[in-house]
């Protein structure tokens, strides 16, 4: 009762916007790498709702729309010799349930091992699906942590306490990338500004006596810094104009070659993350390298007595 009584609270609490439930039941399937007499454990979660938009990326063909579909992870039609189209049939449950597979999902959870159904097609086989969790979104304008709160004291006399959180279930493992992400970029970036220091700061000492010439017929500092500026121009242009074209390039061969080693189809969502117009600042990327590694020679070259660069040979 305390079940029926949380499905009929949630829907109507205010503020509540989209909403689906969602159970889990163990059931078996035949078929493992195309050997019928091998049999693996699966999850199926059955859904009450339209859970499309619950963080479920697609990969190919589309969402459940009725009883009998259900969408898998890719590493279930390779671990059962289907694919989308065939069916598979859940055993374990209080009778065999056959689904149609008309979708893929990137889901890692249980090493692809999942079924996505409809709770309705799971009824026959076990009509009572009461132990759900029940995810939703709050409407425009509503603040989450007074709905919680709110919704919490309505839940309060059923034993039941309610969680805000997001649809994503890995967000600190992305986060976690994210951060390793940017650190490993920083760390490029230090290294190829270092590399432009070092060639900018010995053709800077090989051109001292020039340099002290122009210092002695009027040259600024000012003139001086622009000038061992300019020299990295036409090289930091070109290696972003070359960099970023090459470095798309790799990264839409390595990221499908990192996901087939473990079993898993990317959607392109997850390959296309840069847009046209966001590849223009990365390739003026190389431009801003090539100016902060040349800002050190540049300052040496600006501060450098104009008697003792024309000493120098």
């Amino acid at each position: 009762m305390r079940a029926y009584a949380v499905q009929a609270l949630i829907p109507a609490a205010a503020g509540t916007g989209e909403h689906y439930r969602a159970a889990r039941v163990r059931a078996t399937v035949s078929g493992l790498n195309g050997i019928t007499d091998v049999i693996a454990f699966t999850d199926v979660i059955a859904f009450t709702g339209d859970a499309s938009w619950g963080g479920y990326t697609m990969v190919a063909g589309r969402w459940i729309d009725g009883p009998g579909e259900a969408v898998v992870p890719t590493p279930f039609p390779a671990a059962t010799g289907t694919r989308i189209g065939g069916t598979v049939t859940l055993n374990g449950l209080a009778e065999p349930v056959t689904v149609r597979i008309v979708g893929e999902v990137l889901d890692p959870r249980n090493d692809g091992m999942q079924v996505f159904t409809d709770a309705s097609t799971l009824t026959p086989a076990h009509p009572d699906l009461t132990e759900t969790s029940h995810h939703l979104v709050v409407t425009s304008g509503t603040e989450v942590t007074g709905y919680v709160d709110a919704l919490n004291k309505d839940l309060a006399p059923l034993g039941v306490t309610a969680l805000a959180g997001g649809p994503d279930t890995g967000s600190d493992m992305v986060l976690t990338l994210n951060t390793l992400s940017v650190i490993l970029t920083l760390m490029l970036v230090a290294v190829a500004a270092l590399g432009v220091l070092n060639g900018v700061l010995l053709d800077t000492r090989e051109r001292v006596r020039e340099i002290g010439v122009h210092k002695a017929l009027g040259m600024t500092p000012r003139q001086t810094i622009a000038m061992v500026l300019t020299s990295v121009v036409v090289t930091g242009l070109v290696a972003g104009a070359l960099g970023v074209p090459l470095g798309v390039t790799l990264h839409g061969r390595v990221l499908p070659a990192m996901g087939d080693s473990v079993g898993l189809r990317l959607p392109d969502s997850v390959i296309a993350v840069h847009h046209a117009a966001e590849l223009l600042p990365l390739a003026l990327g190389g431009l801003l390298i090539a100016t902060l590694g040349a800002l050190l020679p540049a300052g040496w070259a600006a501060g450098a007595r104009t008697a003792t660069a024309l000493r120098t040979e």
